[in-house]
């Protein structure tokens, strides 16, 4: 998660077809069609295994028996899992992950630390290299962040893609920043594409035409490569950003929308996220916690079943 993006929904009239659908239904009844798109219209999920009192910026060496708990849970709903880091523990999600069924899509944290990336680009090659890895996401949001500069990262891709032909590389950023960066465009063999109208200040009646121009704006540079939504999500809880509110009827509307777009068009998501999770308060405030759609005890946050 990152940030407030740039690019702004302008407020206009939106026509029949890109109005919300299921607004007529109550928040319970919403919360049962989730259950249902869960099993039937979800392609992956982002992923990871911290409990209360745990996380990265703890250095948490997450458990093969925790990872494994956790993924039970989600298994009957998702075909794919994403996880982003080949450390501290998270090395063991994708070959448990592989066991169960699911496809992965692997990433390694890539950040301002030279001896952390060099360790998180050798886990993510090995699994790679072991079978376990169908999609290899090579950084999360570094440009974002401005963690490395775009060479840098270049090179870091170029590093896992001669290692390990024959599998998928990518890199994840928010969607405007392949459109600025053409060379990281010609580098990914798919672009890993971050969406967040909540992020950019969008009203929840504009999400979803904005995500479309998201997703158009990169199709427009993309050169025909597959381009795949990494993350996407509504807070059920926190502070309001501009004119996105979080809410729980709010965060089921987004993610029942969202479904029903991408299933139509055939374009791959990985929703944000599987579990709400504590340590996220910091980097993200008031609404951090609240992404996902089991809570931290692994309960279904809506009641659906």
């Amino acid at each position: 998660m990152s940030a407030p993006r740039k690019n702004r929904v302008m407020d206009a009239a939106l026509p029949p077809e890109e109005r919300l659908l299921f607004t007529d239904l109550s928040t319970a009844e919403l919360a049962k069609r989730l259950g249902e798109a869960l099993t039937s219209q979800l392609h992956g999920l982002s992923f990871s295994a911290y409990l209360d009192g745990q996380g990265p910026d703890l250095k948490t060496q997450l458990s093969p028996a925790q990872i494994r708990q956790r993924l039970e849970l989600i298994r009957p709903y998702t075909k794919w899992i994403r996880s982003f880091s080949c450390t501290d523990g998270n090395e063991h999600v994708p070959a448990i992950a592989k066991s169960m069924g699911l496809k992965t899509m692997v990433g390694a944290w890539v950040g301002d630390d030279a001896e952390t990336n060099a360790r998180e680009l050798a886990g993510l090659i090995e699994l790679c290299r072991a079978g376990h890895v169908d999609i290899a996401a090579v950084g999360n949001e570094v440009l974002l962040r401005e963690d490395l500069d775009e060479g840098a990262l270049l090179s870091a891709i170029a590093h896992v893609k001669a290692a390990v032909p024959g599998v998928k590389v990518g890199y994840v950023d928010a969607y405007y920043l392949f459109c600025e960066h053409p060379k990281l465009v010609e580098a990914c063999d798919v672009l890993l594409i971050n969406c967040y109208p909540f992020w950019e200040e969008c009203s929840l009646e504009y999400s979803i035409a904005y995500m479309k121009e998201m997703v158009a704006r990169v199709e427009r540079v993309a050169g025909g490569k597959q381009i795949i939504i990494s993350e996407t999500g509504w807070p059920s809880d926190g502070t309001p950003v501009g004119a996105a509110i979080p809410s729980e009827r709010n965060a089921l509307l987004y993610a029942l929308n969202t479904f029903a777009w991408t299933d139509s068009v055939g374009l791959e998501l990985f929703y944000f996220s599987a579990f709400d999770e504590a340590w996220k308060a910091g980097p993200e405030g008031g609404c951090g916690p609240h992404w996902g759609f089991w809570d931290t005890e692994g309960r279904p946050k809506y009641g659906w079943r």
